[in-house]
């Protein structure tokens, strides 16, 4: 009976999905509860920037659908409206990654979405005076000097605020109607208060989870640990605020950048160092091992393709954009003193590379340098690019990792650490993040944190030393007076010993 009851579930659980309205009619009913997308967000337990693809071009489906159906059809019934609802298709990923915000009035200043310019002002939330603007659907003064009672707590709903005059309708705006009668205005940590930035929320974080386990500095990492995935997205979405773009999280991606089997690759070559010198000059040497602190976090600031990936061939290499190339990489003649940039490879001809292994070998071939002649690029995957989409993201984390080492505290330090590492290792073909889908990110990311290391051994021979090692993203092993090379220290611009032998002519072997 129990095999006939698991297949009644299954026979349950299929069904047409959940209708919804109109993506203009979603957006249109949360606008006119005044509620923002991170408050949709928080309910259904999503992202922002996922709220924002509903109301634009993509489609929930299964459970989420289900609730998010549910929110749209209490919200109609409240609001008396009558939507329409769309067919129901089969969802998909949708083949873009950002969708430029419909109000080109909007900057990267962060401001946002949630914060709104009343024509009308209305009762702010803490001290009941007007208030010209609205924050996350919420009536009050941006600047804390207009408001008379901003260390008061809120305890009962402020008045009803009085209808809006009519204004002139902007385009995609929709209709601005007053709050349901009896609804709270929220409680007092809703109120105005001095903007916290997102190194706050990882601040947070911390606080609580030390606070959870009683101040247990390894039961609290442990905990923040296992949660870096969601908080980073979380940070991510928060930094996002107020830009340009809204990053769609499944855009199309071509066969190169999937796998092959289950548990095998795609074809994107990151060209990852794994170099040792063939022959150190003769005598002893003190070998000095150097680790590049935060490679991952200092390569969040790469060239990343913002929309679909389009596929062109026998084109030259055009630096407004981004994405994975095949090329026949040019010659290297100076593997006795430098390593490979595209890394160790023993297959010869062409293969796809990332758009920081390019430009590394284009900067390389040019008159600058001249260490080798152009790649020959045969076709390639790319999209409009910036070098400050995760810039942000990227500062925020910095920030926390200063404060961090500046203050000891070693909870926050490795809790910061796993949400970049993670994050970038996570956002290709992950069961552990599914709110973001972009394997041509990841390969661009860890490419890049490559690409830098390989900088720092130029570096270091032209300067004198004598490169013996680069390994991976933060590895590099010198010979001589590194110090007035590289600046010692914690910091992401910085370098640490991580160990420090002797070796003689020959191979290079740890004595």
């Amino acid at each position: 009976m129990a095999d006939f009851d698991a297949i009644d579930s299954l026979l349950a659980a299929v069904g047409p999905e959940a209708a919804l309205p109109a993506p203009g009619v979603r957006r249109e009913l949360r606008e006119r509860a005044r509620l923002s997308k991170a408050q949709v967000a928080r309910a259904l337990g999503v992202s922002p920037s996922t709220v924002a693809g509903w109301e634009g071009i993509r489609e929930p489906s299964g459970e989420i659908r289900t609730r998010y159906a549910y929110l749209l059809d209490g919200l109609a019934a409240k609001f008396e409206v009558e939507a329409e609802p769309e067919p129901v298709q089969e969802p998909e990923r949708v083949p873009a990654a950002v969708a430029v915000s419909p109000d080109p009035g909007k900057d990267d200043s962060g401001e946002g979405d949630d914060v709104e310019s009343l024509t009308v002002p209305e009762p702010c939330v803490l001290c009941g005076r007007p208030a010209g603007s609205r924050v996350a659907g919420f009536a009050q003064h941006l600047d804390p000097a207009d408001c008379q009672a901003v260390t008061q707590a809120v305890t009962a709903p402020a008045p009803p605020a009085p209808e809006a005059a009519e204004a002139p309708a902007r385009q995609d705006d929709a209709p601005r109607t007053t709050r349901p009668s009896g609804r709270s205005q929220g409680p007092a940590r809703r109120a105005f208060q001095e903007p916290s930035g997102p190194v706050d929320l990882i601040g947070e974080a911390v606080r609580a989870a030390l606070a959870e386990h009683q101040g247990d500095v390894e039961a609290a990492t442990a905990a923040l640990l296992k949660r870096a995935i969601p908080d980073a997205m979380r940070l991510l979405d928060e930094t996002r605020k107020g830009a340009r773009y809204d990053v769609v999280a499944h855009p199309w991606i071509p066969d190169i950048l999937r796998k092959q089997t289950s548990r095998g690759a795609d074809q994107i070559w990151e060209a990852r160092p794994k170099w040792t010198r063939h022959q150190l000059p003769p005598g002893r040497h003190e070998v000095t091992a150097l680790d590049i602190n935060g490679a991952y976090l200092s390569a969040l600031k790469t060239h990343l393709p913002l929309g679909q990936l389009e596929h062109s061939a026998g084109l030259s290499h055009d630096r407004r954009r981004a994405g994975v190339h095949l090329i026949t990489p040019p010659a290297w003649d100076h593997e006795d003193v430098l390593p490979n940039p595209i890394g160790r490879r023993d297959e010869p001809g062409p293969l796809w590379v990332t758009e920081p292994t390019l430009r590394l070998l284009l900067r390389l071939s040019g008159p600058k340098y001249g260490l080798c002649e152009p790649p020959e690029i045969h076709e390639s995957y790319t999209s409009g690019a910036t070098e400050n989409l995760l810039e942000k993201f990227r500062v925020a984390l910095k920030d926390a990792r200063d404060a961090a080492i500046a203050a000891g505290d070693e909870v926050t330090l490795e809790y910061v650490k796993a949400m970049y590492s993670k994050f970038v290792s996570t956002m290709g073909e992950s069961n552990y993040n599914r709110e973001l889908y972009r394997p041509d990110w990841m390969h661009i990311i860890r490419s890049q944190a490559f690409a830098n290391l390989w900088m720092k051994a130029l570096k270091a021979h032209d300067e004198g030393l004598t490169v013996v090692r680069a390994m991976g993203t933060d590895e590099l092993h010198v010979i001589g007076d590194w110090r007035r090379v590289f600046a010692e220290g914690r910091g992401v611009t910085e370098v640490k010993v991580k160990d420090a032998y002797t070796a003689d002519a020959g191979t290079g072997e740890e004595k």
